[in-house]
């Protein structure tokens, strides 16, 4: 198994497309498994279409199911920061892609993006790892 870690941050926005990390480094790979993981307890990461509104649309949807309030019991950090930690729930903090020699197989509009909503921490990092067929 190969891996590596990418360093995000999420500062600017709230869901960072990583399609073209993750296919630079599945190319020469040849053909297995990639799995990606945030290893955060307030990211989460997705499949989805992005660039045509779509990412609005998932921020949006977010946060009429976590509104950031005070209603949480997890009450530390920002206002709502106890949204944060129920994201993964949502918004799995893994997802597993096919390769075939080296490329993503991935369906024609489905982008690989890292979702984070916590507003105290940008600094994130992602693991991504090859397992070989």
């Amino acid at each position: 198994m190969e891996t590596t870690v990418l360093s995000i941050d999420t500062s600017r926005s709230r869901i960072v497309d990583l399609t073209g990390e993750a296919s630079a480094f599945a190319q020469g790979r040849g053909s297995g498994l990639l799995h990606v993981f945030a290893p955060h307890a307030t990211a989460g990461l997705a499949l989805m279409e992005t660039g045509a509104g779509s990412e609005e649309d998932l921020l949006e949807a977010l946060e009429r199911l976590l509104p950031r309030d005070g209603r949480y019991a997890h009450a530390h950090g920002s206002p709502g920061h106890g949204a944060d930690h129920l994201l993964p729930a949502i918004v799995s903090p893994s997802l597993t892609v096919p390769v075939q020699d080296g490329r993503l197989l991935l369906g024609t509009w489905q982008s690989i993006v890292l979702v984070d909503l916590n507003r105290d921490n940008p600094d994130r990092s992602v693991r991504l790892s090859f397992v070989p067929a």
